[in-house]
């Protein structure tokens, strides 16, 4: 059996609208590769609209490092670049002719196949940017060599999707995934799963890599977590990540030569009405997806998860990053004396709303942040749902006044956005505590490069 460390620091969000086991298809017609999935990637565009493209034909590359390519995860014509404010490139639309048809890269043997051309093979292919570096969670540098690779293989956030599923009956193309990322470094690469419900063969019966367990509540299952127990970044380390279906992907691309990004995409949220899993490939649009499919109203519709997903349209596309997408109520209304009501249907971590004595009550939860923007104030709540040796408010206002050497010290190579958007929705001053953050891994990314 594997090690279990166990995180007792954290938060379970009970939610409504978990997804079926089920798996239905997903006849999309459009589909989007999205530069702003790309942290620290400045897009340099290699197609227009109306070219013919096929499963891993190159879109656009990084402006910065031109040896990253972001290819095409299906075959037909470019459909439509969308830009935003001063031009920016915010999605690459591609318009699928349904027969998938892919550049023939080449079969090889993980075994027999050495780490350069395994590079140059999955940077031609785009399939590259799934491999992501700690600290910044940036496009790993091709040239570098990180000390450990992490594969989570569970997710704890809100309604999170079943990674057992998704890699059901795809042993052999994970191992070859597994196999193609031990080349990659000389440290060890880390499989980690949960303790109480990882049932899937495929993970517990992984070679090349040493296999860890963890329980305990979110964010038990974020790659920070797992860093941070089994081999912690100090200054000047890097590490690399990757989640399970992008290594099936890796793994399919050295077996049969074709850019495949086949996944499954869970369905979830109180507003969706048939939540189940969704066969697509990456990038897919969820409008049909949610067509006749949601409740009334005005909705919330996110591509990730409720703590850290991002906002778009019922006609938007589904992240690069991402197996999930969740649908919620809009939360644009006020409440007459809502802090003087009873709460018995609102969700609390303190005793304030008498939600405490029901812990496994689920709730539907909306956008409203009941209440304004307000000074920080010193309350202990943080402590209490952040798992790392780090203080947690102290950190946040290092990076509010940009005070670098304070913000090294207090460990902001250990952590990540998501690893505060438990502190954000605990928070008392309403405060976009994930987006600091990330300005402050920016600033930081910056001046050490």
């Amino acid at each position: 059996m594997p090690p279990v460390y166990s995180i007792r620091k954290g938060l379970d969000i009970r939610l409504i609208g978990d997804a079926e086991k089920t798996v239905a298809d997903l006849k999309s017609r459009l589909f989007a590769i999205k530069p702003t999935d790309f942290i620290g990637c400045f897009p340099k565009m290699l197609v227009k609209e109306g070219d013919k493209v096929k499963a891993g034909s190159p879109l656009f590359f990084d402006k910065y490092r031109e040896e990253i390519y972001f290819t095409s995860p299906v075959s037909g014509k470019i459909a439509d670049i969308h830009r935003g404010a001063k031009r920016k490139l915010l999605e690459v639309i591609i318009e699928s002719d349904g027969k998938y048809e892919s550049l023939d890269f080449g079969s090889a043997d993980p075994a027999k196949t050495e780490r350069e051309a395994i590079t140059e093979k999955l940077l031609k292919s785009g399939l590259w940017p799934a491999i992501r570096q700690r600290p910044y969670s940036v496009v790993a540098a091709p040239k570098d060599e990180p000390k450990a690779i992490f594969v989570p293989a569970f997710d704890t956030s809100p309604l999170a999707p079943d990674y057992d599923l998704m890699v059901h009956g795809h042993g052999e193309e994970f191992q070859a995934g597994l196999d193609i990322l031990a080349k990659l470094t000389k440290g060890k690469v880390y499989l980690n799963v949960h303790n109480d419900n990882t049932m899937s063969k495929v993970f517990l019966n992984a070679r090349n890599v040493e296999i860890n367990s963890f329980s305990g509540p979110h964010p038990s299952g974020n790659v920070s977590v797992h860093i941070s127990r089994l081999s912690p970044i100090n200054k000047g380390e890097i590490v690399w990540y990757v989640y399970p279906q992008d290594i099936l992907a890796i793994g399919r691309l050295f077996l049969t030569g074709e850019h495949d990004t086949t996944r499954l995409v869970a369905l979830t949220g109180s507003e969706a009405k048939r939540r189940q899993y969704f066969k697509t490939r990456a990038g897919a649009s969820i409008s049909n997806m949610v067509k006749d499919n949601v409740e009334k109203g005005e909705l919330r519709y996110i591509s990730g998860n409720v703590l850290t997903g991002d906002k778009i349209n019922k006609n938007g596309f589904v992240g690069f990053y991402h197996s999930q997408v969740t649908v919620i109520p809009e939360g644009n209304y006020y409440e007459l004396f809502g802090w003087a009501l009873p709460g018995f249907g609102k969700f609390s971590i303190s005793r304030t709303y008498p939600s405490f004595l029901n812990p496994d009550k689920k709730y539907r939860v909306d956008t409203n942040l009941h209440g304004g923007q307000r000074a920080y104030v010193m309350t202990g709540m943080f402590e209490k749902v952040f798992p790392f040796d780090i203080y947690p408010l102290q950190l946040i206002k290092a990076i509010l006044v940009e005070d670098i050497d304070l913000m090294e010290n207090l460990g902001i190579y250990e952590i990540d956005a998501e690893d505060f958007a438990l502190c954000e929705v605990i928070d008392t001053s309403k405060t976009e505590i994930q987006e600091i953050v990330r300005n402050g891994l920016e600033l930081m990314r910056k001046e050490m490069s």
